[in-house]
């Protein structure tokens, strides 16, 4: 086996070992729910940090051998003339919560452990996305479809015994940095057709509407986001990808591996 070496020159200059600055580097994908998630608690915490954009289709060599799993985000962390390197995104959000200002977890430990647990079901809800956007057949589809409309139905009953906008009531919290990205792929969703997965669900519809006008999660994604996504879930070759006509692809974007 050919083992290649990234070279100095491959290395985007900010990530390059050889720069000491002290700083925090988010390496990022276009799509990635997960980075957006990283860049909206750094973005609310007001901490400043970098964002390198790679091509998981086409993953660069120096990012190969610094990502153990191969997957963004990374969180590249320049402190005292020393790096570190941080994968899986529920560890970057701890590391994050954990060392910079600005809390976004709640202090009462109990309401942690919950706040904790709503964020791997979020996680849990981003994996019945992917289910739902790559059925392949129209019965595969609408399985996916009711899914995915129950787990909202546990989100809805969560939020009847908190308070609005957001998902602790007030402050902003990590949870609702969670749900920001999930609920942008209905933007999208609803611009191809009315699937209905949110129909029903008030408080849901109403806390998706306040996120959607939160600056750190408008900002999460670059403008040609919505374009991109399209370009994605058609190229999925699955039942949704048959309800979008072509003539809404305006323009060829890279192609995207995930989502």
């Amino acid at each position: 086996m050919k083992h290649q070496t990234a070279k100095l020159a491959d290395i985007p200059r900010t990530v390059r070992d050889n720069d000491t600055t002290d700083k925090l580097i988010l390496v990022s994908h276009h799509l990635c729910p997960y980075v957006q998630r990283a860049a909206i608690s750094l973005t609310e915490k007001r901490v400043p940090f970098e964002r390198v954009t790679i091509d998981l289709a086409d993953k660069p060599l120096w990012f190969k051998a610094i990502s153990p799993l191969g997957k963004v985000p990374l969180l590249i962390v320049r402190a005292n003339g020393q790096q570190t390197v941080i994968f899986e995104s529920a560890v970057i959000l701890e590391f994050i919560e954990e060392t910079q200002p600005n809390p976004l977890h709640p202090t009462d430990p109990y309401e942690r452990a919950r706040h904790r647990a709503w964020i791997e079901f979020g996680s849990a809800t981003l994996n019945a996305i992917g289910r739902f956007y790559s059925a392949s057949t129209e019965a595969g589809f609408l399985s996916e479809s009711a899914a995915l409309s129950a787990m909202f139905d546990r989100v809805e009953d969560e939020l009847a015994h908190r308070e609005r906008p957001w998902f602790g009531g007030t402050p902003f919290c990590l949870v609702d940095a969670v749900y920001g990205p999930i609920f942008r792929y209905f933007d999208t969703f609803d611009a191809i057709s009315d699937f209905g997965i949110l129909d029903g669900k008030p408080r849901v519809q109403a806390w998706r509407k306040a996120l959607s006008e939160r600056a750190s999660i408008k900002g999460a994604v670059a403008p040609d986001y919505p374009q991109r996504l399209r370009h994605f879930l058609r190229a999925k070759n699955s039942f949704l990808s048959t309800l979008i006509p072509p003539a809404d692809l305006a323009s060829p974007l890279p192609l995207a591996r995930s989502a």
